[in-house]
């Protein structure tokens, strides 16, 4: 028995680099995957057949998979997708949104169209699919279906966690993305599905653009039983995990894949609260409370 079998998976982005990474990971392990991708460059622009491909690596390891090339930003494409998945093989089970792009640039230099976009593929895309898995859950909970068992794996980012310098609108999506999981896990836990979020790494289209980092290439093209430490696929196998029946307990979770490590992000709570004692806050007095309080920057002096 595989770890998926009986399953069926939408990874979207899926006809190149992480993307397809999770696809073929799924598929070795039983799952039958709709490999979306519209086939743009990292710009998002232009289209190709780059899904097909995936769809072929499958097949050649004895998987199984149909292409799907519709945009993840277009509402009803992302309802097609669904549907299709319904269509082909009876049910949804797990969606894995990685679809992505770049449009790097000083916030000085950044064009509204270029933030537009980004935001677009990103936040747009991953609600979207999110939006019409859930229908298709909730409908079948309605129908009787106790527990769905659905998954939901989004992909954010270390500039979504943490910033990067020239990608004010990725790092936003990004970031957006890690709020809308935390949600999507309060809204969905009833009918029994999951929602995490998983951080990356490898040398993709998308990492090569930034300087000194090399020429990208697929994980196809690493053997299978050899390592290395930027391929596209080694977040891989933790989505399969997350996309399984073993990790039916994990939810709201952000995790980050950096090469040959597992990173649980603890992600935003409160590190220190103060209180002005039943009365409103002096701006004029506030900043001696922040340095010696809060932020700790100055010495409070000898207290008794």
């Amino acid at each position: 028995m595989g770890l998926l079998d009986g399953k069926v998976a939408l990874v979207t982005g899926a006809g190149h680099g992480i993307g397809r990474g999770h696809a073929m990971e799924l598929a070795k392990h039983g799952a039958s995957v709709i490999v979306n991708d519209l086939g743009t460059s990292v710009r998002g622009e232009g289209v190709s057949t780059a899904a097909e491909e995936t769809v072929r690596l499958i097949e050649k390891a004895g998987g199984v998979a149909v292409a799907n090339y519709g945009d993840v930003s277009d509402f009803a494409a992302a309802g097609e997708m669904v549907r299709q998945a319904v269509d082909t093989y009876g049910q949804l089970d797990i969606v894995v949104n990685n679809a992505g792009i770049v449009r790097d640039a000083a916030i000085w230099n950044m064009s509204e169209q270029d933030f537009d976009a980004v935001m677009r593929v990103h936040v747009k895309g991953t609600w979207s699919t999110c939006h019409h898995a859930a229908l298709h859950w909730r409908a079948r909970n309605k129908a009787g279906e106790a527990n769905v068992n659905g998954r939901i794996i989004n992909t954010t980012s270390g500039a979504g966690l943490g910033g990067n310098f020239g990608q004010t609108n990725y790092a936003a999506a990004k970031g957006a993305i890690v709020g809308m999981t935390l949600t999507l896990a309060l809204e969905l836990h009833r009918i029994g599905v999951t929602a995490n979020a998983v951080g990356p790494s490898g040398l993709t289209r998308i990492t090569a653009t930034m300087p000194g980092m090399g020429e990208s290439f697929e994980p196809d093209e690493v053997p299978e039983d050899q390592y290395h430490p930027m391929d596209p696929a080694n977040s891989s196998p933790l989505v399969a995990w997350l996309a399984s029946d073993e990790a039916a307990h994990v939810t709201g979770q952000v995790i980050r894949s950096i090469e040959d490590r597992i990173i649980w992000m603890q992600g935003w709570k409160e590190r220190k609260a103060i209180s002005a004692g039943g009365k409103k806050w002096d701006a004029e007095s506030l900043g001696t409370v922040m340095s010696t309080e809060i932020f700790e920057t100055r010495h409070p002096g000898m207290r008794f």
